[in-house]
């Protein structure tokens, strides 16, 4: 897999292009060698112009994360960690069905903070059924005491066909309570804002200046180079993405073809991703922007955002639209009616 990734990169060597960020997701890239990860390094430099400041993020998962991998880490280009805690609470842990304990959780974010890491970033997931509010402020103070710069915090969710969803069908498992989520997710926001951390995205928090730069480029529609199986990518008017079936991506990379899929997004879609993704930051939507798209799209989007803009969920600052703090958890349904069709 790693050597199909390198040719995959010097495949894409002809599409070369300044680079300030690189995420290493997905499946648990943690699993991975220093060494290979320095192989990875090595095609990128080659293959692109890798800025001296290059946010290096790598996600992992706390029980993957001990002092000797650590220090393993510290000899590559990664210099940002995202951990996936989830939370403190043993319970919570169990119904998830998480590999890790809380205790290494606590213990994964201090050696790695002893590691030199300072760019960390952490997991956390409310809403779990039996889940108490006092709860989920203990698994925030946690976070808060160890002063991590960087927090995203996401409702819990039951995708089809998981095993969660199989037990909560057959009443193995508790379905989940959209009105303690709800009451979790203001008690977030509140905790957020006395210790100082900026809600700058409707899931993720920060210590002044720390934003996360990969997903900020994200949420502002900036290209972005997926590599890898179920890799997407983004080039500001197109979307494409590889196969996800890692032995047929790998055949395909070996005879030299990327095995990768493209939509075209018409006029419409790509005002649909500006509202989708705009709306979700602090950063808000530019009614300049909204404008280039024509007068029928801002007249659409001007009359839709009326009732929000009255309930007070929406609030406008001169050109700029927001969500406020009452309409942050309810943002799905409130950008779906903003949408074009």
């Amino acid at each position: 897999m790693v050597e199909a990734i390198i040719r995959e990169i010097y495949l894409r060597k002809q599409q070369k292009r300044p680079v300030e960020t690189i995420y290493f997701g997905g499946g648990t890239p943690s699993l991975l060698s220093q060494e290979e990860l320095n192989q990875i390094f090595a095609a990128l430099k080659d293959c692109f112009d890798i800025a001296p400041d290059a946010e290096v993020t790598l996600e992992a998962n706390p029980d993957d994360l001990n002092p000797e991998k650590l220090a393993e880490l510290k000899q590559t280009s990664v210099n940002r960690l995202s951990i996936g805690v989830q939370s403190f609470a043993e319970a919570d842990l169990l119904y998830m069905n998480r590999a890790h304990n809380a205790g290494e959780a606590i213990a994964c974010l201090q050696n790695a903070q002893a590691a030199g890491f300072n760019q960390l970033t952490a997991d956390l997931i409310y809403g779990t059924p039996g889940m108490t509010d006092a709860t989920w402020q203990s698994n925030l103070q946690r976070l808060f005491d160890l002063n991590i710069p960087h927090i995203s915090c996401y409702a819990l969710t039951v995708e089809p066909n998981t095993a969660l969803a199989h037990f909560i069908k057959k009443e193995k498992a508790q379905p989940v309570d959209e009105a303690q989520a709800a009451r979790q997710f203001e008690l977030l926001v509140s905790a957020m804002s006395a210790n100082g951390y900026e809600h700058y995205e409707i899931s993720n928090f920060c210590k002044p200046g720390q934003y996360s730069r990969h997903n900020t480029a994200y949420w502002q529609s900036k290209s972005y180079l997926g590599i890898g199986p179920a890799a997407h990518a983004f080039d500001g008017k197109n979307r494409s993405w590889n196969i996800a079936n890692n032995a047929q991506y790998m055949k395909s990379i070996q005879s030299g073809k990327i095995p990768s899929e493209t939509e075209i997004l018409s006029e419409t879609d790509q005002f649909n991703e500006y509202v989708m993704t705009g709306l979700r930051t602090t950063w808000g939507c530019s009614l300049a922007r909204i404008k280039s798209w024509g007068a029928d799209v801002e007249q659409h989007f001007l009359r839709a955002i009326v009732p929000y803009l009255d309930n007070g969920q929406m609030v406008r600052e001169g050109d700029v639209f927001r969500l406020s703090d009452s309409g942050k958890f309810l943002s799905d349904g409130i950008i779906s009616d903003l949408f074009m069709v």
